[in-house]
Formats: C-alpha cells, sequence, structure tokens
C-alpha cells in the first residue's frame, strides 16, 4: 500500500485489485498445502474490508492519477473454460510452470496440488492482461513472493498484445531478528479498527525493535529524510523518542492525528488507576530463557499471574491475557527480547492485573 501511495504522490495513477475471482481459487505460492475455499459471502466480506483499509492511505476520484479500485471477478467470472484455453493457454508451457518455487515444492515433497491451484498463475497473469487493455496499466506492484505471478503477466503482455509491462516487488517485510510483520506476540497487523484498534496499532509500533526504527519510518511514514536521519541516530533512553515517532506517524496515516495523539496518551497512563511501573510485581527470568523464545503462559505463571502454565493458557484461550497491551489469542504465544519497551514486558490477567517481567 505504502508503495502505491508513493507511485500516487508521483504522478501515478494507483489501481488496486481485489481478488474477486482469484480467491475463487485460492493463492498457492509459499502454502505447503491447499488452502480451504472461501465461500461468495465471505469473499464479499472480505473485500468490504479490504477497501476500507486503502482508503486511508490513497487518494479515490476521478481525476487523472487518482486511485481506482476494480475486481478481477468482472473479467474472470465472464470467461469460459474454452475461451481460457485458446485466449491464455495457448501462451504458457507446463515445463514453465513446474519449474515454479511453490509448485516444484510442493511436487518434490509428494504433496497434492491441485488443478484448481495449477491455474493460479494463468489467473493472475490474465489480470495484468486485462489492466493493461482496460487501463493501459503497464506495472503491477506486489511482493516478492509473486514474483513468478507478476513476470507471467509480463509475459503474457507481451505476447497477446505485443506491449511493454514490467513487474516490481519488494521484499517481505521481517525484524532484525528475522520475524515476518504480523507473526509477533501481538499478531496480525490489521489496519481495519474493528480487529485492532488504534491504540493497540499504535502500540505496535512503539514496541519495535530498536535496530528496526529506522527502517520501518522510512517504509510506514511520510516523514522527511532529515527527520528519520535525526530519529535513528538516536541512542540509549533516547531510541525510545523514535519509536513514539514512529507510532504517531504511522498511527496518523491509517486513523488520523487525534486517534494518534489519543493513543499516545492513553499508553502514558497505560497501567489500570494510575499505578506507576515500579508499583508492580516484577518477575526476573535469565535473558536466555527471553532469547530462545519464552512461553507466554510460562512468563504468566513466573510473574504470580497464574498459578500454572495449564491456567495461563486456560486465560489465553478466555481472551484475559495481554502482552504490552495486544492480546493474545495463541496458548503457544512466545515473548522474546524483541517484546522489551523500556526494559520490560507489561503482562495483563484481566484489566486490573499487571506484573512486569524483566531479564536479570
Amino acid at each position: 500500500i505504502m508503495m502505491l501511495r508513493i507511485f500516487q504522490r508521483h504522478g501515478g495513477k494507483p489501481i488496486t485489485l481485489m481478488g474477486g475471482g482469484t480467491t475463487k481459487v485460492g493463492d498457492p505460492t509459499d502454502k505447503e498445502k491447499s488452502r480451504p475455499l472461501l465461500t461468495d459471502e465471505q469473499i464479499e466480506a472480505n473485500i468490504a474490508g479490504i477497501k476500507t483499509a486503502f482508503e486511508p492511505f490513497l487518494r479515490f476520484g476521478d481525476g487523472a492519477n487518482d486511485a481506482i479500485m476494480v475486481n478481477n471477478n468482472d473479467w474472470l467470472g465472464e470467461l469460459g473454460y474454452l475461451e481460457m484455453l485458446r485466449a491464455i493457454g495457448v501462451y504458457f508451457t507446463i515445463n514453465t510452470m513446474v519449474k515454479q518455487d511453490t509448485v516444484r515444492r510442493r511436487l518434490e515433497a509428494e504433496q497434492p496440488y491441485t488443478f484448481l491451484e495449477f491455474n493460479y498463475l494463468l489467473m493472475q497473469s490474465y489480470d495484468f492482461l486485462e489492466l493493461f487493455r482496460r487501463y493501459g496499466c503497464r506495472m503491477q506492484l506486489g511482493g516478492s513472493d509473486q514474483w513468478g505471478n507478476i513476470v507471467g503477466g509480463v509475459d503474457l503482455v507481451h505476447k497477446a498484445e505485443g506491449g511493454e509491462a514490467f513487474g516490481v516487488t519488494a521484499h517481505l517485510v521481517t525484524t532484525s531478528s528475522g520475524v515476518k510483520m504480523g507473526k509477533t506476540v501481538g499478531g496480525a497487523v490489521w489496519l481495519n479498527a474493528d480487529r485492532k484498534s488504534p491504540y493497540e496499532y499504535w502500540q505496535f509500533w512503539r514496541n519495535t525493535e530498536d535496530a528496526d526504527v529506522g527502517k520501518f519510518l522510512r517504509l510506514f511514514t511520510d516523514l522527511g529524510r532529515e527527520e528519520i536521519e535525526r530519529l535513528e541516530a538516536l541512542q540509549g533512553a533516547e531510541i525510545n523518542d523514535a519509536k513514539i515517532a514512529l507510532a504517531n506517524a504511522a498511527t496518523t496515516l491509517l486513523h488520523g492525528a487525534a486517534a494518534a495523539a489519543e493513543a499516545e496518551a492513553a499508553a502514558k497512563a497505560v497501567f489500570a488507576g494510575g499505578a506507576s511501573a515500579d508499583a508492580l510485581p516484577t518477575a526476573t527470568v535469565p535473558q536466555a530463557e527471553l532469547e530462545a523464545g519464552m512461553l507466554v503462559a510460562a512468563a504468566c505463571t513466573a510473574a504470580g499471574l497464574s498459578k500454572s502454565n495449564g491456567e495461563a493458557r486456560r486465560l489465553i484461550e478466555q481472551g484475559a491475557i495481554r502482552v504490552n497491551d495486544a492480546l493474545v489469542s495463541d496458548p503457544n504465544a512466545k515473548v522474546s527480547m524483541a517484546d522489551l519497551q523500556d526494559g520490560a514486558i507489561k503482562l495483563s490477567a484481566g484489566k486490573k492485573r499487571h506484573a512486569l517481567v524483566k531479564t536479570a
């Protein structure tokens, strides 16, 4: 989304493509097994949520470089099977398709790879061809995991129309410790407020690892280069000022300045009843345990929030446990050094019981 935002800022016209048609097949990219198919109702609900998520970042409208949103079900839903074979299939060879990483890995592992999934490359490639024909779209943006599908579209535009098309991919974002975005204890980075509140969103960025602050300021904010360089140069305790600036800038983009300010104010009064961090029960654990990844359940037990790991897991399943104010839903979730905030991890059981975990 931020790539589209930058392109629009420099005069490009973003075309956001909703996968109403391809979702009926399911993207097999980097999946070790087939995905369950969604119902039409689930697909429509997902598309509605995605539209809401895009709107704060892009300017939609009828202007020359205003963004538009289209649904590939508009053409894939009308494409007959024989027409697809003649119009698309003639340009693809099985030799090339089975060399795709996703296909090759599944076949080597002797995992089923359905004919339905095998068609995904053709369908996404055809999307690019249709966007080229309908809107003059010549560049497709996507994650690096989509490289094979994007190249398929570039080739199809060239073979079917003699047109020149391009693909641009970005690396999947990981933290400095190698964890994919959304795989931390707080779960997925939802853009919809009903899935992740402005406060939880603010806290996600506030809890960024020190080594990632500069990268995330560049990727997920509109701050200028000089300001980013100033912030990432901060050392020691001052790095927290950079994290707050990141949280405010990222939250402002999505939820607005008022929501960002409210989230920051709430964070300053994060401990219920005005209790200070110094007044909270504190458990000290060996640094090696956090470096290796410590079960949230075990951390809760060590901090006195539960009598046993089993009780802690039950509390997690009941939606009663939070880590740094982020709800934990996985009983097997872990905390690590990346979750330390100002030298401690805040654990909460319900609304009134809080504790800190620090390293020895």
